[in-house]
């Protein structure tokens, strides 16, 4: 694992399709919307030019990001949840989102409501097993 300004990275042990897929049945079977899905690299294809593979999935769960966005409203910059899924100039596969101690830091938020987007960490580590 890596930290890089608020930044965690883990590594995926799968394609980036194969760990964007896995991470939308996680969300689905624990009752969290995915609001969209942005594909990086297939829109700069579009346009005739190339990147690695690069997926952006925003996602999350109105009962827990009320409450922060209530305790915190600035936090609402960096609400929904968001994950990426990348591949480098090597072909390795990681996972990235914003630490929770990262948002807590930035927004001033409660030691009480970090669970509602600690969340995130287990999401990324169970989507790159």
């Amino acid at each position: 694992m890596q930290k890089e300004e608020g930044i965690v990275k883990i590594p995926s042990h799968h394609s980036v399709d194969e760990t964007v897929d896995k991470l939308k049945t996680i969300l689905q079977s624990k009752g969290v919307t995915l609001f969209a899905l942005i594909d990086h690299s297939g829109e700069a294809e579009r346009v005739g030019l190339k990147m690695p593979p690069t997926k952006l999935l925003i996602f999350g769960n109105p009962k827990g990001g009320t409450p922060l966005m209530l305790a915190a409203p600035s936090v609402a910059i960096d609400l929904p949840l968001k994950i990426l899924v990348a591949e480098d100039s090597q072909g390795k596969v990681w996972i990235s989102y914003n630490s929770a101690e990262s948002l807590k830091e930035r927004h001033g938020l409660p030691q009480d409501l970090l669970p509602n987007i600690a969340v995130v960490q287990t999401l990324a580590a169970a989507a790159g097993e």
